[in-house]
């Protein structure tokens, strides 16, 4: 388990996105076993598993919150996107990124979408998303729980930026005789468990009481949830269409801005709010 905790101004803050209405924007979700993008003006176009074929066989490029191959993430992108975005267009890319690891991915990502010869690249971390997928009051502390194919995050959101956050490497795609899925409600307890105790606030504790939103494929799963909520004894919350909430939320950002991005669409460095 990876564990993650800053004060609540230190990490992934960001200020809306502003963005040209008449732009075209993409919203991209990026996991290790599916790719979702949605673009600006015609939805969802793609949802897909993440591969790439350079020779005989199939490559995976991104492995479990992390891009292990950004030249092959590129030319997967241009595969699946560079035909159906206008010749000469320089989109606004919104990227979903793990909170763990988010700026080593972060960075690779950004590379590797430069194939979309973008206008700007910027990033939000999926737990927020997944809160903005879901239109979740972000004035409450708020857990986050992503059950993906081969990553789980655990995340705590307060005033929508990230407190603290856990996660495991084990999904829904590691699934077998060896691995039941009541592994991963377990982990999922574990974790909550464990940032409830490192917790000298009651920011946890009022965001478990309100009951943990749910995302990812796992969510799906009651071996999964049943698990999960027998050990916590509080109610849980499923994002409609859960695994499709990252690139929702990613796109809802893309709706709601107005006006240009600066020049540079890099996001804050860590540790320094806007």
């Amino acid at each position: 388990m990876t564990v993650l905790r800053r004060s609540r101004a230190a990490l992934f803050r960001h200020r809306p996105w502003p963005l040209c209405r008449q732009c075209s924007g993409v919203a991209l979700d990026m996991g290790s076993a599916r790719t979702r993008a949605w673009v600006a003006g015609r939805g969802m176009i793609l949802d897909v598993p993440t591969v790439t074929f350079p020779g005989a066989g199939a490559v995976y490029p991104i492995q479990r919150g992390s891009i292990v191959d950004t030249q092959g993430t590129a030319r997967m992108l241009d595969r699946l996107l560079g035909h159906r975005l206008p010749r000469f267009a320089r989109p606004v890319v919104v990227v979903t990124a793990p909170v763990l690891d988010g700026l080593a991915y972060r960075t690779e990502a950004r590379t590797a979408v430069e194939v979309l010869r973008p206008r700007s690249v910027l990033t939000v971390p999926s737990a927020r998303a997944v809160a903005l997928a879901a239109g979740a009051d972000l004035s409450r502390p708020l857990l986050v729980m992503d059950i993906g194919a081969h990553l789980t995050e655990v995340v705590l959101l307060v005033d929508g930026a990230v407190f603290d956050a856990r996660r495991t490497a084990l999904g829904t795609g590691d699934i077998d005789e060896a691995t039941p899925p009541s592994r991963i409600g377990e982990a999922l307890a574990d974790m909550t468990t464990s940032m409830l105790r490192q917790d000298d606030t009651s920011l946890t504790l009022d965001a478990l009481g309100r009951g943990p939103l749910l995302a990812g494929g796992g969510a799906l799963r009651p071996e999964i949830t049943c698990r999960l909520a027998d050990r916590l004894h509080v109610p849980l919350r499923a994002v409609p269409a859960p695994h499709t909430a990252a690139v929702r939320g990613a796109a809802r950002l893309l709706e709601a801005a107005h006006t240009h991005p600066s020049p540079t669409g890099t996001d804050p460095p860590e540790g320094h709010p806007h």
